[in-house]
């Protein structure tokens, strides 16, 4: 049975806090997921001054504070990421985080991270992709707002950069908090998967929890989806996640489905088999039959149990001599 990796993406929902931060990983280690990601950035490497906010952004945030000032009061330091790397080591959850600049691709190499996230915006970032690519490590791709081109590059340029193509899965998306329904396009992530012959999963922005569960149908590897403690606090995420409980369900739902989809291998399972002789049909005596009788479509009938001979040998019986005496609804022996 395959191992979904399901990823509570916490992202910058901690506020700044540690505090948040350290409940925001109890909560996603008591609802099941394997991993929880945060986001590593500086602003002044990540944004300019003057760049605007995303309109879900301004719709959650103070509309006075601009995009670099809301960045930079979500910064986690490199103090903060040991003790948060420290404390999930504890909980037994894996600390992952998208790096958003090459300074945050190296403090992340540094903490000996195994796992990058490379986040949808930095698709086209050829120096954060080759940056990222001769680390060697396993990758997970974000393709949100991409082409199947611009995928490719991003592809070749890890690739070329040092990246086993086995330790990379690339993750369908789309970038919009929350994400439409008719925006979805789950049929994409099979695209990739076909294109590029790589495992895949997605990274889930709908504001409900059945796309998620119908990509690991899909085949879908990996599942990441935004989490947070309280969707009614401040920030520029909260809206767009789940709380712990729904976090709970879906974590749930994915577990029995992949145990479900089994190993594809059509035979009877273990808890079926006991019902087979009491479901399935024998070939019976319709009336009494004498010992030297002609077995005939109007002596014989097929009914329950099925502990007799199976109606598969209803035509090699017919026209052969009873070799005993049959009362009605007797099984027919051979």
């Amino acid at each position: 049975m395959r191992h979904v990796f399901i990823i509570a993406e916490a992202g910058v929902n901690h506020n700044g806090s540690l505090d948040i931060a350290f409940k925001l990983i109890d909560a996603a280690k008591e609802a099941g997921a394997d991993a929880i990601k945060f986001q590593s950035f500086k602003a002044d490497s990540l944004v300019t001054k003057t760049a605007l906010k995303a309109a879900y952004q301004e719709k959650s945030t103070d509309i006075k504070e601009s995009q670099y000032e809301m960045i930079k009061r979500l910064e986690l330091s490199e103090s903060d990421h040991k003790v948060l790397i420290s404390y999930c080591r504890q909980k037994e959850i894996d600390f992952l985080s998208s790096p958003f600049d090459l300074q945050s691709i190296d403090l992340l190499s540094n903490l000996n991270l195994n796992v990058f996230k490379v986040p949808s915006g930095e698709i086209t970032n050829l120096p954060y992709l080759r940056k990222i690519g001769k680390l060697k490590k396993a990758v997970l791709l974000s393709t949100g707002m991409s082409t199947l081109c611009e995928i490719e590059s991003a592809l070749e340029i890890l690739i070329s950069g040092g990246t086993d193509k086995n330790n990379i899965t690339i993750l369908h998306c789309n970038t919009e908090y929350p994400t439409p329904m008719e925006d979805v396009n789950l049929n994409a992530m099979l695209t990739i998967k076909d294109a590029f012959k790589v495992k895949v999963g997605y990274s889930d922005h709908t504001a409900g929890l059945e796309i998620a569960i119908a990509a690991i149908a899909l085949g879908a590897s990996v599942i990441e989806k935004h989490f947070t403690l309280d969707q009614k606090m401040d920030g520029p995420d909260h809206k767009a996640s789940i709380e712990p409980e729904e976090f709970k369900r879906m974590v749930l739902a994915i577990r029995n489905l992949e145990s479900a989809m089994g190993d594809g291998i059509k035979k009877p399972s273990k808890s079926e088999m006991k019902n087979i002789k009491i479901a399935r049909k024998s070939i019976i005596a319709a009336k009494d039959i004498a010992e030297g009788e002609f077995f005939t479509e109007e002596n014989l009938c097929i009914k329950r149990p099925g502990t007799g001979l199976s109606p598969l040998l209803w035509d090699l019986l017919l026209g052969k001599k009873s070799t005993r005496n049959y009362s009605a609804d007797d099984l027919i022996s051979l």
